[in-house]
C-alpha cells in the first residue's frame, strides 16, 4: 500500500480498513450471539476462522475445520496479492 500512496500519511490512512476486520470477526463477540443480518458477515470474513483456530489451540479446545479455511484464506490473499504487487515493485524500479 505504501508504493502506490502518494504520501506517508496517505498510505497509513489506506490500510484504515483493514484495522475494523477484527471489529467484525468473533474475536469479542460470539457469532452466534450478533444480530441475523450481520453474522453471515463476521462467519465469512478472513479474521473469524483464524481467531477461532489460535483460541482453541490456547485453550486446548476443538478446532474443528477451522485450520484448513485460515490456510486457505491465508494463500488466497496472497495468490490475490502478488501479481499487481509485483507489478507495482517493478513498475517503480524502471
Amino acid at each position: 500500500m505504501g508504493m502506490v500512496s502518494p504520501s506517508a500519511e496517505a498510505a497509513s490512512n489506506n490500510a484504515l480498513p483493514l484495522v475494523f476486520l477484527p471489529l467484525i470477526s468473533s474475536a469479542f463477540v460470539p457469532v452466534d450471539a450478533m444480530p441475523g443480518w450481520f453474522q453471515p458477515i463476521a462467519e465469512y470474513q478472513p479474521f473469524t476462522p483464524a481467531i477461532e483456530t489460535l483460541r482453541g489451540l490456547l485453550l486446548g479446545t476443538g478446532i474443528g475445520n477451522n485450520w484448513w479455511i485460515t490456510i486457505v484464506w491465508c494463500l488466497s490473499l496472497v495468490a490475490l496479492g502478488y501479481r499487481p504487487s509485483k507489478a507495482v515493485f517493478n513498475r517503480d524500479l524502471k
